[in-house]
């Protein structure tokens, strides 16, 4: 009634005793695959098919742009305000970068304004120390020498 295509009978699809019959499995190739023979077995030349490794692991995904640290950013600007550049201009980089999909690129850009603002503020404070330091040397010349003067 049907003639078979590349080797497989074809069988009426409306008769019902053929409805549940398997086709014979085939390998991507489009042949049906081997099954090792006895002798095979016995000699030694067959071997198990070859497992695949598991696959890679990957880090949980983040649900959305790191912390801005744009605090850190202003802290820059009143503090020591030469670093605020580079500090706005790791701010602005922080969600065009995540949205692009660089989630790596996005943590760092937050992780830098972060600490050029505490690099700003370490700046200031260490100018605050020096100046009290000068000003202390100051005085105390002022002052031996004042007393120096009257003796």
């Amino acid at each position: 009634m049907f003639e078979p295509i590349y080797g497989v009978p074809m069988t009426d699809p409306q008769d019902p005793k053929n409805a549940y019959e398997a086709a014979p499995p085939y390998n991507q190739y489009g042949a049906a695959p081997q099954a090792p023979s006895t002798e095979q077995y016995s000699s030694g030349q067959y071997t198990a098919p070859q497992q695949y490794s598991a696959a890679p692991t990957y880090a949980a995904p983040q649900y959305g742009p790191p912390k801005s640290n744009a605090g850190w950013a202003v802290a820059s600007i009143i503090f020591f305000w030469p670093v605020a550049f580079a500090a706005f201009n790791h701010l602005h980089d922080i969600y065009p970068k995540w949205a692009m999909g660089d989630h790596q690129g996005a943590q760092y850009a937050s992780d830098r304004v972060k600490k050029l603002g505490q690099i700003s503020l370490g700046i200031f404070l260490a100018g605050w120390v020096l100046l009290i330091i000068f000003y202390i040397i100051i005085i105390a010349a002022a002052v031996s020498s004042v007393n120096s003067t009257y003796n």
